[in-house]
């Protein structure tokens, strides 16, 4: 199973449209996961042209989007379980506030943004991972945005380039 994991489109405002690398991908996602920061649902009914969507609310995004998402998310698939967080909050770093999210939960993989730091890491055997940016890279080199292929295990990777056009 390859899902696409985006965040912080940011859109209309920080891109008109998804970035031709991303559309490529999105072709063949069998589900694509938002972890919040839509900004509009527009962004929704475009990314489920492609494929089933689920995903969560961020700290921009208004009372359109909240009554369509929650705050947290846990997907079962194959045999694990992904947790979905945005990872805005007030204390700890992003990364922080993703664990303390699942804290609770089994989750094999946690997905988060807000950062717009693209991060892959293993902490207790679980899977950290922030897709950064497709629309909006900040101090970043680069946009980005993940991919999961699920099989026997969650295999996470980036997709890296350098203009959103």
């Amino acid at each position: 199973m390859n899902i696409v994991v985006v965040s912080d489109t940011h859109m209309p405002k920080k891109a008109k449209e998804l970035p031709p690398r991303l559309l490529k991908d999105l072709k063949s996602a069998d589900l694509i996961i938002h972890a919040g920061d839509w900004q509009t649902i527009s962004v929704f009914k475009e990314l489920s042209k492609y494929a089933r969507v689920v995903g969560v609310f961020g700290n921009v995004d208004g009372p359109d989007i909240k009554s369509h998402f929650k705050e947290k998310l846990i997907i079962p698939i194959c045999d694990f379980k992904i947790g979905v967080v945005h990872g805005h909050g007030q204390k700890w770093t992003t990364e922080k506030r993703a664990l303390a999210a699942f804290k609770e939960d089994h989750v094999d993989c946690i997905i988060f943004g807000h950062s717009h730091i693209p991060l892959i890491k293993k902490v207790e055997g679980m899977l950290l991972f922030n897709p950064g940016s497709a629309t909006d890279k900040r101090k970043q080199t680069h946009f980005s945005y993940g991919i999961l292929h699920i099989g026997k295990s969650i295999e996470a990777e980036h997709v890296f380039y350098e203009t959103k056009n």
